[in-house]
């Protein structure tokens, strides 16, 4: 079985914990769909609603994770039997492991997936961007009217339905396996994505100002892991 998986949440720090889940499952060809919100142990701030639109009000007379509907259903799933597919999976792996769950099944994480296999080609990576970028956007509203779910950028069902047309997408160059493995592998991006150098190729970069990169590695210690790795290998690709 697949489970798409998206969480929005009170933020983004360590701190931050999910206040909406949306899941849809498929098997040979079968759906099911869940949506819930949650009522976090903190406050939802202003710059999250600011992206779900999700407020405190509006989660007020939600149940606690662990009384969801999806949370019991992922009890359920939770076995190697199933494959976790997610866009950026290491996040909500990490919101899920804060409400007690450490997954046991198969992952498949389509934003690393989309490094590996079409970052020569794309500058950006989020999920709203690569609906436009690839043209998902031509299948999501017969598969939404389909499966009944409001197309809304940010809304958790929304994103689950977006990364399960990037995974049919994805699954035209690489089966499940090959998908799984590539998520457990770092990914040479050739990008930067952002900065004065934003769009420009790292090797070039890493030749003509090497100094910015190296800034970049000392002075951010937030930088995505993929980009990290990627600024190592052409530095030292072009130091010989």
């Amino acid at each position: 079985m697949l489970c798409y998986l998206d969480v929005e949440t009170t933020g983004l720090e360590k701190k931050d914990r999910i206040c909406s889940v949306g899941m849809i499952l498929e098997e040979e060809g079968r759906y099911e769909t869940l949506y819930d919100l949650v009522q976090p142990p903190k406050k939802v701030p202003p710059a999250a609603m600011a992206v779900h639109h999700l407020t405190n009000e509006m989660l007020a007379e939600a149940p606690e994770f662990d009384a969801t509907g999806a949370a019991k259903r992922l009890e359920v799933l939770n076995t190697p039997e199933t494959v976790l597919v997610g866009h950026n999976l290491a996040f909500d792996l990490d919101m899920l492991a804060k409400e007690g769950i450490t997954w046991q099944g198969g992952m498949i994480d389509t934003l690393k997936c989309v490094k590996h296999l079409l970052g020569g080609d794309i500058e950006h990576f989020s999920l709203q961007y690569l609906r436009y970028e690839l043209r998902l956007y031509r299948e999501e509203q017969a598969l939404a009217d389909e499966l009944g779910i409001p197309l809304s950028a940010h809304h958790a069902l929304s994103d689950a339905l977006h990364t399960l047309l990037l995974h049919r997408y994805l699954a035209a160059m690489a089966d499940n396996e090959r998908l799984m493995a590539l998520t457990t592998e770092q990914a040479l991006v050739h990008k930067l994505t952002f900065g004065k150098y934003g769009g420009k190729f790292i090797e070039d970069v890493a030749r003509r100002d090497p100094g910015y990169l190296e800034w970049m590695l000392r002075s951010l210690p937030d930088l995505d892991e993929d980009l990290r790795y990627s600024i190592e290998y052409y530095m030292n690709e072009v130091r010989g």
